[in-house]
């Protein structure tokens, strides 16, 4: 006889969805959380796939088209020409523009008409059009094998935001893009999710990056701003290792390394594995395009490759069957898992979600401002580069006569509070300093 403990079986009482969160999902043209993305610079492809054949592109819902002049010049356009509406990804690159296919109008990569043969040059309706008339196109720059693009209000654009890390010597940097099959948010919260590498990739699928990932830290969070820090602390043996997650709103993240740091061995404010953003395609894809990173502060030059880059993303490569996926799920696998768009309103979140629900709060407030007339602040240069926090820190610390895990965050605290300190300093002077300081703590004992 079936157990009728009005207790358990809940399956019935639970089968209808418990709805999502629109305001932050939903990222289309006019739509609030599309209106605060596109006060943001965004990467939107790789250099290495813009060339003189058009490549069709959806970025926040919009059909685009990227292409490059035999100049040499990228443009960022809508994909259908404003005349009767041919995709331009059919068009030819000139020396001057992207002419259609359908009837040769040609547009300059800022939109401008700059022909329409098909029609008599002197006629004043033609006039009227190439002046009254312009293809959508966005500006864009290039920078360092990424292209990033602005697609809010052309009064509104904001300087591009230049981040500490586009600077630390010594680090080769490989521009990647992954697709996910999944809404932006769900891609985005990971990396607010620190206590979810201990057990995805060191624990449920095996060992993913270095085996001290399957050691359960202490988490503790840190909102400085538009600013989130995730650090999650562990001792591995003699050592405690600190390793911080890093969210920039809206959409910049990075991480400590994936393979170069394991909490046995010293290693003084190691550099994040990648240097990534999050950027929604429509509303149930969404891309992350990236730097991986790879030197002696970043991760080991030996992933410098496709693969490599793929695992330091999501744990394991993409292209894999389903049979892989399923014994040894990855990143991809854990959110593409939860639907398109996540069923939100369904979570039961906890402390250690602390994050999570910290900067979902302030996109959200963010959104209702700019609804209200606020435009959404901007991380600013001010002079010098935006100092970032991604990291790794292991120190050799041994227990001592108190409790354990209340000295691991202690010694967290005490890493990050080093660097917070430091942050008026100029940045040629800050590495070599918290460098410098992390030794001298780690010698004295100073927690």
């Amino acid at each position: 006889m079936v157990n009728s403990n009005s207790n358990i079986y809940k399956g019935y009482n639970q089968a209808k969805p418990d709805g999502y969160d629109k305001e932050i999902s939903h990222t289309n043209f006019g739509t609030p959380g599309g209106e605060y993305l596109r006060r943001y610079w965004h990467p939107v492809a790789l250099t290495s796939e813009v060339s003189t054949t058009p490549l069709q592109i959806k970025i926040l819902g919009e059909d685009l088209v990227i292409f490059k002049t035999t100049k040499n010049k990228i443009g960022l356009v809508h994909k259908n020409c404003p005349h009767r509406r041919a995709s331009l990804v059919y068009g030819k690159c000139e020396t001057n523009g992207i002419r259609c296919c359908y009837h040769g109008w040609l547009f300059s990569p800022d939109g401008e008409i700059l022909e329409t043969p098909g029609e008599d040059p002197d006629s004043k309706q033609a006039e009227q059009v190439r002046k009254k008339f312009k293809l959508g196109a966005y500006p864009i720059k290039e920078f360092n094998g990424i292209v990033f693009a602005y697609m809010g209000p052309p009064e509104k654009i904001p300087s591009f935001p230049h981040y500490d890390a586009y600077d630390i010597s010594d680090i080769v940097r490989r521009p990647y893009k992954i697709n996910y099959n999944c809404n932006w948010i769900q891609v985005l919260d990971a990396i607010m999710d620190p206590v979810h590498t201990s057990f995805l990739h060191g624990q449920s699928s095996g060992i993913q990056f270095s085996e001290g990932f399957a050691e359960l830290g202490e988490i503790e969070f840190f909102e400085r701003g538009m600013q989130y820090l995730g650090a999650n602390t562990r001792r591995v043996d003699d050592n405690i290792w600190v390793r911080v997650n890093e969210l920039i709103l809206p959409n910049f993240t990075q991480a400590g390394s994936a393979f170069a740091a394991d909490g046995t061995k010293t290693r003084y404010f190691g550099r994040s594995s990648f240097t990534r953003w999050v950027v929604p395609i429509d509303d149930e894809h969404c891309v992350a395009i990236a730097w991986g990173n790879f030197g002696d502060r970043a991760d080991p030059i030996e992933y410098n490759n496709k693969e490599g880059c793929e695992r330091i993303e999501a744990g394991e490569i993409i292209d894999r069957t389903w049979e892989e996926k399923q014994k040894s799920p990855g990143d991809a696998e854990a959110v593409e898992g939860m639907g398109f768009i996540s069923q939100h309103k369904g979570e039961h979140l906890m402390p250690t979600d602390h994050g999570i629900m910290s900067y979902r709060r302030h996109i959200r407030k963010s959104i209702k401002a700019l609804q209200e007339g606020t435009e959404p602040k901007q991380f600013k240069n001010n002079g010098d580069a935006i100092k970032t926090y991604g990291q790794d820190t292991v120190l050799r610390v041994p227990k001592r006569n108190v409790d354990d895990r209340k000295f691991i965050k202690s010694v967290g605290a005490a890493v990050l509070k080093l660097q917070f300190d430091s942050e008026k300093m100029p940045n040629k002077d800050r590495d070599s300093f918290i460098i410098k300081e992390l030794s001298n703590m780690e010698k004295n004992g100073a927690f």
